[in-house]
């Protein structure tokens, strides 16, 4: 059972999907309208179309959140669109844990109130990648898995 157990946390990716890219994308059908619409207006006729094209870039770059084992790494991911990532080092992972975001927090890419970096892109579930220098909330609806994943990498005991 313990080998199991090891065999199971050797890798890890998991990918979470949400709705939330589905309202940028119909955000997009008034605004490409109010382009059509506005093509005879000198500065009207960037401005819609330029908006237009932010939103559409946007809900390709949050339209899912994949975290995955590099190796000597964990690599965080927006995606289909790879605008948005970053990778943390094992070596750098002092603790992770799970925990909750706050309303506060929200999703996306930002600083937290509470100190620190949030990715998340849906839900309020994450773990606490507390690094040698600094926070990192993971917002994942596979927080357990991905906190004993990290703990098993970086020799840490979990504190859940």
């Amino acid at each position: 059972m313990a080998s199991e157990n090891r065999n199971r946390a050797t890798t890890y990716r998991h990918t979470q999907h949400a709705p939330l890219c589905w309202g940028l994308y119909l955000l997009c059908i008034p605004l490409g309208l109010a382009a059509w619409l506005t093509r005879e207006m000198p500065v009207l006729q960037w401005l819609f179309p330029i908006v237009s094209l932010a939103m559409l870039w946007l809900a390709a770059s949050f339209h899912h959140l994949t975290v995955e084992d590099e190796g000597d790494r964990v690599s965080i991911r927006f995606g289909p669109l790879p605008t948005f990532r970053r990778s943390v080092r094992y070596d750098q992972i002092v603790n992770a844990q799970i925990g909750r975001t706050t309303v506060m927090d929200g999703w996306g890419i930002h600083f937290s109130p509470r100190g620190g970096w949030v990715w998340n892109l849906w839900g309020r579930q994450c773990v606490v990648i507390q690094m040698r220098r600094g926070t990192l909330r993971v917002g994942s609806d596979d927080a357990e898995r991905l906190a004993d994943f990290l703990q098993s990498r970086c020799g840490v005991n979990g504190g859940r």
